[in-house]
């Protein structure tokens, strides 16, 4: 399960095409960047990655003026709903949305910044407390009931989760296919606009191989890019 190349910031091009050879078509790959310096991300975007991933407000406000603006910025960590006023006005899309309030909050913000502001929601799909997310019964729900038709500022355009850390792939294999199976029962929804509802994320450093074979179509990759983060 070992998929890591070389740990030197001075190869990220290099990493960055390994994997993009690696990606099936359609599969777009987001260079997580938390951690690692602006000068990391500019060489990332200079070998050709447009889409970076921050899970750390306070980090990402403060590289986002310091990069070219054709960069589209993920926010892919915990986000706390008095924070989204900090990103609403540049950020691509919100891949960790795990409650009602936070996608009121991004909606309301999205408003004040006449924006849509498009959003995945997470899933809980790992035999660990310390993910986050609906479960999959009440995100499923959400569709079912038309709960997400309120947000006039806000799309939700797939779903995100992360699979268990462990040297298990099959497990981590089933824990994919949940999630992919969801995605499918909600996108065979009548009121699910299909147009919209395109995007699964799943699939990080360790196991985004597994990741792409059920079905993704957006991984989170860090180290194997940038090599281990600091803090």
């Amino acid at each position: 399960m070992n998929n890591r190349f070389d740990s030197k910031i001075s190869n990220t091009s290099g990493n960055i095409m390994k994997i993009k050879s690696q990606l099936s078509e359609g599969v777009e790959l987001v260079a997580v960047s938390k951690f690692h310096s602006i000068e990391a991300v500019r060489e990332a975007y200079n070998a050709g990655q447009r889409i970076f991933g921050e899970n750390r407000v306070q980090e990402l406000i403060a590289k986002q003026p310091a990069l070219p603006d054709d960069i589209e910025w993920h926010f892919i960590g915990t986000l706390q709903t008095n924070k989204v006023r900090f990103i609403a006005p540049f950020v691509s899309m919100i891949q960790s949305v795990d409650s009602l309030k936070l996608m009121q909050e991004i909606n309301r913000q999205a408003g004040k910044c006449n924006r849509i502001i498009r959003v995945l929601l997470e899933v809980h799909i790992a035999e660990e407390d310390s993910k986050h997310g609906f479960s999959p019964e009440d995100c499923e729900n959400l569709f079912r009931q038309g709960i997400l038709v309120q947000f006039e500022n806000m799309h939700v355009c797939g779903l995100m989760g992360m699979a268990t850390f462990t040297d298990d792939t099959e497990q981590i294999r089933r824990e994919f296919r949940t999630l992919r199976m969801l995605f499918n029962a909600i996108k065979s929804l009548p009121a699910t606009d299909k147009s919209l509802f395109t995007e699964l994320s799943m699939g990080m450093s360790d196991d985004y191989l597994i990741a792409i074979d059920e079905g993704s179509t957006m991984v989170r990759i860090g180290s194997v890019i940038f090599g281990v983060r600091g803090k």
